[in-house]
């Protein structure tokens, strides 16, 4: 019965909320001592409630209190995810059901934040500054992964109505910490890491955090192309470092670099049917075992931070981030009218470099002022962002191909394009915010934010002004209620897919509106925070992206802009401390998502539902701890029904993934170790995860991890 799966999480983002009368009338003392707690542990570096964070930076631009947060955040520390032996950030985000994963095809991983696609370009924040994300993001160098709901351009500029992901940074230690992990699986992958820090002179004044990361993966799907049925490996290395230097009292330096060569040969998923049926076995690659994409990115980037007085700051900082990534591809894909696995399917190689370079810059200055009897937290600032790309390509011919078939690899090069295709823009914006506390329990946030793109050759500039509004009323200390209003200005550029009958079109900017009430409540002291929302966003000029249903020559796809989609629903949440020896984190959402459109070419589309868009999910990961040393976990991850394409006649069926952990800490000659054990998909469950009908990610069946943990 399909309530079920629903009911076990909506009891457990609730669990133990029926003691939360009690805890609103006892808090004020309590609340100031676990706040004074909180403060100290931060500062000392020692492990207690790792399941709650209690502020996100990125939220406001600033380490403000979720409490004093108008806005519908999420922060997933890497506690969590270290416990659930997570490699990739689409294993970190199924902590939050509000983010849902799209296509994993060509070793990069796409997110819906309550059903609206994140922009790789736009969507993804390192320590607040905009990253391209058209790669597998790593992991291992994250502090903590922060959602982000609803539209932020207000402070971020061009991004998507459903949110942002911003992934914050390991910062240096002043104690010495030396750590070193490793763990493997059932297939055979291993991954290496070491995570060190400290002080590099006697002052402390020169700090430094370091991650390397080796990584070899062999994933369960296999090539079928006649050269013996090969796994799917993937080879990766991961460097960074982040220097900090206190120049003055009052002024510090923070330089950081990190450099990723990812190889891996493709997958693009999946195929199904008219019926929702995976065509072929579910272990069947449909790409040909030469074909592989290769990736390097590089990120070199200051901070600097002035404490001008008690009352003022001023950050700025720079990032340079160069993205070069070669792909050669055979680029599979099922010809209409005829049965893949008897028939054939189509090929068409290519080889194709792509140059990304993505330069950012900030300076932001925050202060408190006092003035009209109300205390202003304010943030004026301005941001710059540098975008160009450039791509080199040389294509093949089509042909038809059987499973099982030797395809050679083709006698291709991108070197033999004589004409590099290239674009460019530049983003300016500057932006003010007041956070302004009247009394004790009335809190009002105002903020506007101009925005300017500029193209080169190609397109049109654009502009937009975005506000944001929210109110908080809290009735206890640890307790509140607020209200919003913000707005998402998102430029599109040009259609560029070559297999796009609109190819070379230009597109207008996405707008959205949203309207958000919700309630955010600690209780245990503090331990456990319960969070619950209600939204109602709308964007207009979307840009949707259709299959033809008979091909035009080589073009497969259509793309048009007219219209709106509205996504309604509510989230619920909970995070933290339940007893003395069990932590919780979970979260579910309801939405109801659609398309409006009354134009001629999507008329179709009217009150159809976008794709990877799930009307219920929900998960929970939850730690026992038997003793000091051992600790159990449980977990599980519910996905409602989806359409896998947007005229809504096929769909992927709901499904409930159960997962399983446990880890045992001992030390030796005085060096803190860990064993952990776990089980992913403990039951073996076959269900479909993102992605369309022609590029669905295939969910793995049941995985063994093993881990080792040295802390010296």
């Amino acid at each position: 019965m399909r309530i079920s799966p629903i009911a076990f999480a909506v009891v457990a983002s609730l669990a133990s909320s029926s003691v939360a009368a009690e805890e609103v009338e006892n808090t004020s003392e309590s609340s100031q001592s676990f706040t004074a707690e909180i403060e100290r542990i931060q500062v000392t570096g020692m492990n207690f409630n790792n399941y709650k964070v209690g502020s996100s930076s990125g939220a406001m631009r600033g380490d403000i209190d979720l409490m004093d947060t108008p806005q519908s955040v999420n922060v997933i520390p890497d506690f969590v995810t270290d416990e659930q032996l997570a490699r990739n950030l689409s294993e970190v985000l199924v902590n939050d059901s509000s983010v849902t994963g799209g296509s994993e095809k060509w070793n990069r991983q796409v997110f819906n934040i309550r059903g609206f696609e994140l922009d790789s370009g736009s969507g993804f924040l390192i320590n607040g500054q905009q990253q391209w994300s058209h790669y597998v993001q790593p992991i291992e160098t994250l502090q903590q992964v922060e959602v982000l709901k609803g539209p932020s351009s207000m402070l971020y500029g061009q991004s998507g109505p459903g949110g942002l992901i911003n992934m914050v940074t390991k910062k240096p230690t002043y104690d010495t910490l030396f750590d070193v992990a490793f763990d493997t699986d059932a297939h055979g992958s291993t991954r290496f890491q070491l995570d060190a820090g400290g002080a590099l002179n006697d002052a402390e004044s020169i700090r430094y955090r370091t991650v390397l990361v080796k990584q070899d993966t062999k994933y369960w799907r296999e090539y079928q192309d006649g050269n013996g049925e090969q796994e799917q490996e993937r080879d990766r290395f991961l460097g960074y470092i982040n220097l900090e230097f206190d120049l003055h009292d009052d002024v510090m330096l923070s330089v950081k670099y990190d450099y990723t060569d990812d190889k891996t040969g493709i997958d693009r998923g999946g195929w199904l049917d008219d019926n929702g049926d995976l065509v072929g076995d579910r272990e069947d690659i449909w790409d040909m075992s030469w074909a592989f994409t290769d990736n390097n990115v590089e990120n070199l980037g200051a901070d600097l931070t002035w404490y001008i007085s008690d009352d003022w700051k001023m950050t700025t900082g720079y990032n340079h981030q160069t993205f070069t990534r070669q792909r050669l591809d055979s680029s599979p894909s099922m010809v209409s009218g005829m049965d893949p696995v008897t028939e054939g399917y189509q090929i068409k190689a290519f080889d194709r470099y792509d140059d990304w370079q993505h330069k950012t810059a900030y300076m932001d200055f925050t202060g408190i002022v006092n003035a009209f009897g109300m205390e202003h937290q304010l943030l004026v600032g301005a941001n710059i962002l540098d975008y160009y790309y450039g791509q080199l390509r040389d294509s093949g011919d089509a042909q038809i191909v059987m499973p099982g078939q030797d395809v050679p690899r083709p006698d291709l090069d991108y070197n033999n394009d004589p004409t590099k295709s290239e674009s460019s823009y530049k983003h300016y914006g500057f932006y003010v915010q007041d956070l302004m506390t009247i009394n004790d329990e009335w809190q009002v946030l105002a903020g506007v934010r101009y925005d300017e793109q500029k193209k080169d050759g190609e397109g049109e500039n654009s502009y937009a002004v975005s506000p944001k509004f929210g109110v908080i009323y809290s009735p206890s200390e640890n307790g509140s209620i607020y209200v919003n209003y913000s707005k998402s200005f998102n430029p599109q550029s040009i259609v560029s897919s070559d297999n796009d009958v609109n190819e070379g079109m230009n597109l207008e900017p996405e707008y959205g509106e949203q309207y958000e009430i919700g309630t955010k409540w600690e209780l245990f002291d503090g331990g456990l925070l319960l969070t619950g929302a209600v939204f109602d966003t709308t964007v207009t000029n979307v840009t949707v992206q259709e299959q033809l249903e008979q091909p035009i020559g080589d073009k497969e796809y259509i793309t048009t802009q007219s219209g709106k989609q509205q996504h309604r629903g509510f989230e619920m949440g909970a995070q933290g401390q339940v007893s003395d020896n069990v932590f919780i984190t979970s979260s579910m959402m309801y939405l109801d998502a659609e398309y409006i459109t009354s134009a001629e070419d999507t008329a179709q589309l009217d009150g159809k539902t976008p794709v990877d868009a799930p009307e219920w999910s929900a998960n929970i990961w939850t730690r026992y701890e038997v003793t000091e040393d051992l600790a159990f976990n449980i977990g599980a991850i519910y996905v409602g029904e989806r359409f896998a394409n947007t005229q809504n006649t096929i769909v992927k069926d709901d499904y409930v993934r159960f997962d399983f952990g446990a880890a045992y800490t001992f030390a030796v000659q005085n060096t803190d170790m860990s064993v952990r054990f776990n089980v992913k998909n403990l039951f073996d469950t076959d269900y479909l995860g993102g992605g369309t009908n022609t590029d669905v990610t295939v969910g793995e069946g049941r995985n063994f991890s093993l881990a080792f943990e040295a802390k010296f």
